[in-house]
């Protein structure tokens, strides 16, 4: 779980011990970003294929990403929708350049736009496909949980009578202890996530049917946890004396450690819903 992105993802660390060929050059000495993540979350090769190959199975004409991130799902929907064309939404200004160059070089930029805006109250829609993964907090602004609710009332009004969306979202696996919540993020509580089974609940509740259920394994949340921190492990390594060291080496202790409280006890469900008319 990362410190800006609370608990939820869709990703898997790249192959190999160098940065991905679409990752950006760094062109100083400070610590890398994410070049060994191909998704921004606990998603392997393995099921990320099966749901692109669903999800475009619908023939979607139009796919818009909530929290797109990088965008990798997004782009790799359109690659195997000849004709489709997407839309990326984001906040953060590095990812969604990154996400540019990615399409660039895979031939899809003149069907993708990513654009830096706030997710809430989006007129973008309705899109045939709508994709919100680990970032159901942007489009909300209800305090958690409430905002699954919300988030999931906002998904049934941005998707087409017809579509799909596809929705990752943090479940508790079991109830947390009171010392496991002490070592997760600041202010961490019981009440902050839902159960799986409330989770399909509430997306029943707003308006839809879950045609598949799915959730991240052991393998994949390693996966993540540790790409997610490998290069600035191995940068940090090789710079024990650099002037961002110290705050480099805390943030990465204290991460490591909230993994360490909340591996095993937070999920990710991957839910592909299906609107009722």
């Amino acid at each position: 779980m990362t410190d800006t992105q609370r608990a939820d993802g869709a990703t898997r660390p790249a192959a190999g011990d160098t940065p991905r060929a679409d990752s950006a050059p760094r062109t100083d000495d400070r610590p890398p970003r994410l070049t060994r993540l191909t998704f921004h979350g606990p998603l392997s090769e393995a099921r990320a294929a099966g749901m692109v190959a669903r999800l475009a199975g619908a023939g979607p004409a139009t796919v818009l990403d909530i929290g797109c991130g990088w965008g990798e799902l997004l782009l790799r929907i359109l690659a195997a929708v000849p004709g489709a064309r997407g839309t990326g939404i984001d906040l953060r200004g590095e990812d969604l350049a990154r996400g540019r160059r990615n399409a660039e070089a895979r031939g899809l930029a003149d069907r993708v736009e990513f654009r830096q805006e706030s997710a809430v109250g989006t007129r973008r829609g309705p899109a045939d496909l709508v994709l919100c993964l680990s970032a159901s907090q942007a489009l909300s602004e209800a305090e958690a949980p409430a905002h699954t609710a919300e988030a999931l009332r906002e998904l049934r009004r941005l998707v087409a009578d017809d579509g799909r969306v596809l929705l990752g979202e943090g479940f508790w696996e079991r109830p947390p202890t009171a010392a496991e919540l002490s070592g997760m993020w600041p202010d961490a509580t019981a009440d902050e996530y839902h159960s799986l089974a409330r989770l399909l609940d509430l997306a029943v509740a707003a308006g839809f049917r879950p045609e598949w259920t799915e959730t991240a394994n052991a393998d994949e949340w390693q996966a993540f946890e540790s790409g997610y921190q490998a290069d600035t492990e191995v940068w940090l390594a090789g710079h024990p004396d650099h002037p961002l060291a110290a705050e480099t080496r805390d943030r990465l202790d204290r991460h490591r450690a909230r993994w360490m409280s909340y591996r095993g006890v937070l999920g990710i469900a991957y839910l592909t819903l299906v609107p009722v008319r």
